[in-house]
């Protein structure tokens, strides 16, 4: 039996796709599943990722970014060119844009960091989802509280003028992030860019501020 096989009967067996799933019931699959790999090398493992990527299904996606992820002690710098080209085939919409940048491409970058500058033409793609991950991908080091050498005002910067709002809203999310641990720098660019900037990405990037510099910057 093909790994597609044994993940497509797992899936049915917890009623997929006939009825609606939690997130969490995938995940807690896809853990058990991942232990049944005979071979757990990065490069066999990448390989049955993609192989489930192909089958461009939800459930299916989650599993290939969560055993990708698993296998992160492995990652090296040529890792991200398959993380790229899976971006750009396969990520097509925020949810899982999100889930592959805050986990198993967040770690890479996290990792390594020298892999900042191939990030940035990102923000030019066709593809709202791929521009989007050019400001979600930092969200992962940030929330580790670790990502010197990787610039998230630059990266703002270059999604300013974005017209997609989930464009919009993943850096502003990238900002409000960034705002827990330099709150006073988010609050300075806020205000410098506020023209700039569109109201959808201005209100997620002050959500964590306090109260009253939240009331402060939304009068400007």
């Amino acid at each position: 039996m093909t790994i597609i096989s044994t993940v497509k009967d797992a899936l049915s067996e917890i009623g997929y796709p006939a009825k609606a799933i939690k997130t969490s019931q995938v995940r807690a699959l896809s853990a058990a599943l991942f232990k049944q790999l005979e071979i757990q090398d990065i490069d066999s493992t990448l390989s049955v990722c993609e192989t489930l990527l192909k089958q461009r299904d939800w459930a299916c996606s989650i599993i290939a970014y969560d055993w990708a992820f698993k296998m992160k002690k492995q990652y090296t710098p040529e890792t991200f060119t398959t993380f790229q080209h899976w971006l750009f085939t396969y990520v097509t919409d925020w949810n899982d844009c999100d889930d592959f940048c805050t986990h198993a491409f967040g770690e890479l970058l996290l990792k390594y960091k020298s892999l900042f500058p191939k990030i940035l033409p990102w923000v030019n793609h066709d593809n709202f989802a791929v521009r989007r991950a050019t400001a979600v991908i930092l969200i992962y080091p940030m929330n580790k509280k670790d990502y010197s050498d990787l610039f998230p005002l630059t990266v703002a910067n270059l999604l300013q003028n974005d017209e997609h709002y989930l464009v919009q809203k993943g850096y502003g999310w990238m900002l409000k992030v960034l705002s827990k641990h330099e709150p006073e720098t988010v609050i300075k660019y806020l205000i410098q860019h506020r023209s700039a900037m569109t109201r959808t990405a201005f209100r997620y990037a002050l959500e964590k501020l306090d109260k009253t510099t939240q009331q402060k910057l939304m009068a400007l």
